[in-house]
C-alpha cells in the first residue's frame, strides 16, 4: 500500500489549498481515511476523517466550518479542502488508511501512513 499526498504550499492567512491522497495497493472507498497534521515535537493531531463511502465524516473543532474531506472514488482519492486558511494551520499533513470501514481521530486504527505535505500559512 502506498499513499502519496500532494497539494502543499504557501499561502496567505484566508487563502485556501486542496491536498489530495492518492493511494495504490489499497480501494480507498473501502476504508477509513484520515487526514492528520504534525505537531512540533512530532505529535499528530486528527484533522479529518471520512468513513467509508456513504459513511459520516469528522473534523477536529479548530477546523469545523473550513475544513471539508470527500472523496473522489474513480481516481483513488481522498481530498481535503482547506478554506480560511490561519497561520496555526502551519504543518505537514499525512493521510492514513484505517483499519476498518469507520473515520476516527484515533492513531492507532491507522494502518498505512504516507509521507506528508507541507502547508505554510503566512503572509
Amino acid at each position: 500500500v502506498q499513499l502519496q499526498a500532494s497539494g502543499g504550499g504557501l499561502v496567505q492567512p484566508g487563502g485556501s489549498l486542496r491536498l489530495s491522497c492518492a493511494a495504490s495497493g489499497v480501494t480507498l472507498d473501502a476504508y477509513g481515511v484520515g487526514w492528520f497534521r504534525q505537531l512540533p515535537g512530532n505529535e499528530r493531531e486528527a484533522v479529518a476523517c471520512i468513513s467509508k463511502s456513504g459513511g459520516p465524516t469528522d473534523y477536529a473543532d479548530s477546523v469545523k466550518g473550513r475544513f471539508s474531506i470527500f472523496r473522489d472514488n474513480a481516481k483513488n482519492t481522498v481530498h481535503l479542502q482547506m478554506n480560511s486558511l490561519k497561520p496555526e494551520d502551519t504543518a505537514v499533513y499525512v493521510c492514513a488508511v484505517a483499519r476498518g470501514s469507520l473515520a476516527t481521530s484515533r492513531l492507532e486504527y491507522y494502518r498505512n501512513w504516507g509521507q506528508g505535505t507541507l502547508v505554510t500559512v503566512s503572509s
